[in-house]
């Protein structure tokens, strides 16, 4: 049997791609593995709880900048008319709008925003509300191309420039928190939605108790990761941990 997951704020699972499979990883080192299961089974499995919306990461893609089409084609047939957004080595507007055009809902876009100036507004002016700033933070800074080096940029300059960009929507993920069960950063993200932008967390998100913290500081949804595989009852034991 399955078990779906509910909670009054948003609750999104996510689906982290590396190679042909799912996969989680322990703050993004992809030495790390401690789950793995062909990608098609398991976004099926997620969507056999009723999810809203699911969050795709195609980790290579974040790392290597390269942006595999055909795999997002192929998470978007699996998930059978629920909405995706996704992420990883969408690095231009038209990388974006090919995603979109493959029938991604949204985008999030992470390094191409903190390595080019003018990149914020432009995605901003061109793509609105199906565009998400992603904001992936360490050590107060902001972290770029899969998490692999960090921007010379601190997270709340980072707030700053998106609230003056007109963004919509901030997708901020606590880097020293993915993957551990550890409970999310709240502090890290009312200082996101201080800004008074619609936020996204991510990051050590467990349970319902975190789901509810994470709304009482203002957040409009959470990505569960770790967190949401101890709610898929058939799933195989992780590995490699």
């Amino acid at each position: 049997m399955l078990v779906c997951y509910f909670a009054t704020m948003q609750t999104i699972p996510a689906v982290d791609l590396l190679g042909e499979d799912a996969v989680r990883l322990v703050r993004g080192d992809f030495t790390r593995v401690i789950f793995r299961q062909p990608f098609e089974s398991f976004v099926e499995l997620v969507v056999a709880t009723g999810p809203a919306l699911i969050h795709v990461v195609d980790l290579e893609g974040a790392r290597d900048g390269a942006v595999r089409l055909d795999v997002l084609e192929r998470c978007v047939r699996a998930a059978r008319g629920t909405p995706i957004q996704v992420s990883g080595g969408l690095r231009s507007v038209s990388a974006a709008r090919a995603a979109l055009d493959r029938g991604a809902a949204r985008v999030l876009i992470g390094t191409a925003l903190w390595e080019d100036d003018g990149a914020l507004r432009r995605f901003t002016d061109e793509l609105g509300e199906r565009f998400v700033a992603a904001l992936d933070v360490r050590d107060d800074h902001v972290a770029v191309r899969g998490w692999a080096l960090d921007a010379p940029l601190t997270f709340d300059e980072a707030l700053e420039r998106c609230v003056d960009c007109g963004v919509h929507r901030l997708h901020v993920t606590a880097i020293e928190r993915d993957g551990t069960m550890g409970g999310p950063d709240l502090a890290l993200y009312q200082r996101a939605c201080a800004t008074g932008l619609a936020v996204i967390a991510a990051g050590g998100v467990r349970h319902q108790g975190d789901l509810d913290a994470l709304e009482a500081v203002g957040c409009e949804g959470a990505v569960m990761g770790v967190g949401y595989l101890d709610r898929l009852e058939t799933l195989p034991d992780k590995i490699n941990e």
